[in-house]
């Protein structure tokens, strides 16, 4: 059982700024089943909006925003690349945007679709907060989820929302995608790092380009050699950075290894074309 923190317990019913922080575990490659990444994944929101995004993504951008320091960047925890996503959603609108980046293209997918839940008359405690069942088939998935009414905020991971309530856990037929509820705490400000000019698309679009990617070297923006422990940083355009080591650039094979560790998911949570 995963070890739950609060760092912030209140109630929630004043306007009031929020992370609620997910645990998250996905299976990337649907060839290899017993491939799983765990990742954390920010959900904020002041009432109104929210944003969905990978925590350290977050940070490590936010600091370099700050201090444009390239040490600062290369020094920065690494996530995993499938991660790099932003889904906004407003309430009011019942709207909800997916941002990613192809290499220095900012990508807008719009796609206002929410699951119809049936809500269940089973009801558990998770790490002491009481909550209900609720099940939907939502973009090709059967879903298992299990919000609180303890938290008035109508909202959960990625573009989850709609339960009367928060959903603090929830998990697919085939647990290629788990998200489990670990943390909540109040914050001064929600996310601000929306991109401002974007390219629009479809996620038929955005899957296929994602999956037609190779790398070459036009893709990078600068390296870091660091002989004396051995490692190499490669920032890409669009701001990631793949961590190496010296051996690979001696293997002849640099370019490849490089391709690998950026591969996308081929497991996507929108498993309809």
């Amino acid at each position: 059982m995963y070890k739950f923190l609060f760092l912030f317990i209140v109630s929630l019913a004043s306007a009031q700024n929020y992370r609620f922080v997910y645990e998250y575990r996905m299976k990337p490659d649907l060839n290899k089943k017993d491939s799983v990444i765990t990742d954390y994944m920010n959900l904020d929101t002041d009432g109104k909006k929210s944003y969905f995004y990978n925590a350290v993504k977050y940070e490590r951008d936010s600091v370099y925003a700050a201090t444009k320091s390239y040490k600062d960047l290369l020094s920065s925890k690494n996530y995993d690349q499938n991660l790099s996503y932003i889904i906004e959603k407003d309430y009011a609108k019942k709207t909800a945007n997916f941002y990613d980046k192809f290499k220095t293209v900012s990508l807008l997918i719009p796609d206002n679709e929410a699951p119809k839940w049936k809500i269940e008359k089973e009801f558990l405690k998770i790490n002491n907060i009481d909550c209900q069942k609720a099940t939907a088939n939502f973009k090709g998935r059967n879903w298992e989820a299990w919000f609180s009414k303890d938290y008035p905020v109508n909202d959960g991971p990625y573009r989850f929302s709609g339960l009367p309530g928060l959903v603090v856990s929830l998990k697919d037929s085939e647990n290629d995608h788990v998200f489990n509820l670990i943390q909540i705490k109040k914050i001064n400000g929600i996310f601000s790092l929306v991109p401002k000019s974007t390219k629009q698309m479809t996620f038929a679009e955005y899957k296929k380009a994602m999956g037609d990617f190779s790398f070459s070297n036009d893709d990078v923006e600068s390296i870091s050699i660091n002989k004396q422990i051995g490692k190499v940083d490669i920032q890409l355009k669009d701001g990631y950075i793949a961590k190496l080591g010296t051996d690979d650039m001696k293997s002849g094979k640099l370019d490849e290894k490089i391709s690998k560790l950026l591969k996308r998911t081929n497991n996507y949570i929108e498993k309809e074309e």
